[in-house]
């Protein structure tokens, strides 16, 4: 009889055991699948990311810029200041005031090759970010605001100073920091991260 009852007691302790190595099993199988799931999500949450990042890029103010022949110096200038980077990979959004070659090519030539150097890179800079204003404005944006402004809307751009629109008929007119003006010739060429107007001459902060 003793014997017997060890022999049970035997049996039952296997089935025991073998029932928690089981539950254990189960449960180290089920980390590990959650743990695959998440790797997954993960993996395709940064795809997706990357994906979305270049296509952005690819859409970007400076890719635009950059398929548009008649903004070639304007790439240019932008390469040298090293601004292309953040006009293709920031979120902005940004607005640029966007000189056409012939635009530059109204500027004086020495001055322009000397900007165009390394050594003066935080001036081409300067000059480019007054053609740079945060923020999306389209320009129906800024027609409005010349209206509600009596005709002349001043704004700030990244550079700090100071640009003015007014309207000439149905076209929109910037006026520089020295006085001097430039026409918005094509107006909303839509980018990922902003807004970019095409204009007739290169506007400069007061000197």
């Amino acid at each position: 009889m003793k014997l017997r009852n060890l022999f049970m007691i035997a049996i039952v302790s296997a089935v025991t055991f073998t029932s928690c190595e089981d539950k254990e099993k189960k449960a180290q199988e089920e980390k590990e699948r959650m743990e695959m799931e998440q790797m997954e999500a993960e993996r395709e949450s940064e795809m997706q990311a990357q994906e979305e990042k270049m296509e952005m890029e690819s859409n970007s103010i400076a890719a635009k810029a950059m398929a548009t022949p008649t903004l070639s110096t304007l790439v240019s200038a932008m390469q040298n200041a090293e601004l292309a980077q953040m006009m293709k990979e920031d979120e902005g959004p940004f607005t640029v005031f966007a000189p056409t070659n012939d635009a530059f090519s109204k500027v004086d030539k020495t001055a322009l090759d000397n900007l165009m150097k390394p050594e003066n890179k935080k001036n081409l800079q300067n000059v480019l970010k007054y053609h740079v204003v945060s923020g999306k404005i389209t320009s129906s944006d800024l027609a409005a605001e010349i209206q509600a402004n009596n005709g002349t809307f001043k704004f700030s751009t990244v550079e700090g100073a100071e640009l003015t629109a007014t309207m000439s008929g149905d076209k929109i007119v910037l006026k520089d920091g020295n006085g001097k003006t430039a026409n918005i010739v094509q107006a909303d060429v839509e980018a990922s991260n902003g807004v970019v107007h095409v204009i007739d001459a290169v506007v400069m902060k007061k000197s």
